[in-house]
């Protein structure tokens, strides 16, 4: 795959309409959400390849973040396959029943959500090889469904209507949106697009931007942009956006780790269409004997948003006590650009050691490593993306970076 202007290494100072490009762009936050779960669509076909490289006109970097900034899709559908993998731990299912403790879902005291909540669904994402159907008929009409195995979980916006069907459990969730046309901003990413607006927040003077060649994806000619960190100590390698020739949509994403190996986040489209989607696909009757849960319903509920038998806002107050955590105090940013850390301190409640904590300290620590510094000691939790320092004295320190630089950050501070 021969590079289309290979010497094409951008700046954010380079171009004037590079910067309103990128304004207009959604902006990238590493996925911490994706790590989410501490921290949010495409194990795709054999990388990024139908049959062979199609013979495009060359473009700039900034001709294509310009083309993607504009591209204005508002009828499609097809089909996107997504697949995670951050490299977390196996904790043997224990993992499982975090999640539902934190989202309030069944077995969690909060059974009031349901299977069928999207806040609670959409969450398998953030792991493992996903197969997703979706369709789009302007900014009121909007389809996603997640394929299991004999089962199907759809989310479904029509109008002011926003409705969620787990077919496996039967189970229903209904709200209302204002209205208005500006919807709410997705919690999980769901599709090459999602990621591709979030990355492209990261284009500033600490990256590199350049166009590396073309190729196919779902039948469609596409360009190829590459995204780099300039700097040393990310843990991001690169990200490689696949983007329509005709469209400037997005049709796949993939975030590779500096330490090499599979793509943490690989997502893409199999199939797509951009004629517009039948009206019926949009329409939703709840299943005769399906259990409806309203979305005022479960935001009323005293059990909605507890945490392993506590309530969030109750546990978040009481990091605001006396030497707790204040808005005033944290969290901070350390660094500038992709190694940019986020810091703060809890007050003194740090990791439990195996001595204070019993089995559940020595537990969490078995999962991270130890180190010393002169910040003193604690553990770093790694993944092949998002890293956590967590001192012994209650100081955090997180980002996309790797466990040296946090330990160089935790130092500086003192």
């Amino acid at each position: 795959m021969a590079p289309i202007d290979s010497d094409d290494n951008t700046t954010a100072g380079a171009d004037g309409d590079l910067r309103t490009g990128r304004r207009r762009a959604a902006r990238y936050v590493v996925p911490v959400t994706v790590m989410g779960v501490a921290a949010a669509t495409i194990g795709l076909v054999p990388a990024l390849a139908d049959s062979g490289d199609p013979d495009l006109p060359k473009v700039t970097a900034e001709q294509l973040i310009e083309k993607i900034a504009k591209s204005d899709v508002q009828q499609l559908s097809g089909t996107v396959r997504i697949s995670t993998d951050l490299g977390l731990p196996d904790l043997g299912g224990l993992e499982s029943g975090l999640m539902s403790g934190m989202s309030g879902s069944p077995g969690s005291g909060g059974d009031e959500e349901g299977s069928a909540d999207p806040s609670v669904k959409l969450t398998e994402l953030v792991s493992g090889t996903h197969t997703l159907r979706v369709a789009a008929d302007g900014p009121d009409r909007q389809k996603l469904s997640l394929l299991e195995n004999a089962a199907e979980y759809s989310l479904i916006h029509d109008g002011k209507d926003v409705w969620g069907y787990d077919s496996k459990s039967n189970e229903v969730y209904h709200s209302t949106t204002s209205g208005s046309v500006e919807q709410p901003e997705q919690e999980v990413p769901a599709t090459p697009k999602d990621f591709a607006d979030q990355a492209l927040k990261a284009v500033d003077d600490t990256t590199s931007v350049t166009v590396d060649g073309t190729a196919q994806v779902a039948g469609r000619d596409a360009y190829r942009l590459v995204i780099k960190p300039k700097q040393s100590g990310s843990t991001v390698g690169a990200i490689s956006v696949a983007v329509d020739a005709g469209t400037g949509m997005p049709l796949k994403f993939t975030l590779t780790p500096a330490s090499g190996g599979a793509a943490v986040v690989d997502a893409g489209f199999t199939q797509v269409s951009f004629a517009k989607p039948d009206a019926s696909t949009f329409d939703f009757t709840p299943p005769k004997g399906a259990k409806v849960t309203e979305g005022d319903e479960v935001a009323k509920a005293p059990e909605h948003g507890r945490v392993a038998g506590g309530d969030l806002a109750e546990e978040l107050d009481g990091l605001k006590e006396p030497g707790g955590l204040t808005e005033e105090d944290g969290p901070k940013v350390i660094g500038e650009g992709w190694n940019a850390i986020a810091a703060f301190d809890t007050g003194g409640q740090g990791l439990p050691t195996a001595s204070a904590g019993g089995d559940l300290g020595g537990f969490l620590g078995s999962f991270g490593d130890q180190v010393k510094g002169d910040f003193g000691s604690g553990t770093v939790f790694k993944t092949r993306l998002v890293n956590a320092l967590i001192t012994d004295d209650g100081k955090v320190y997180a980002g996309a970076v790797t466990k040296d630089a946090l330990v160089k950050a935790a130092d500086a501070a003192q």
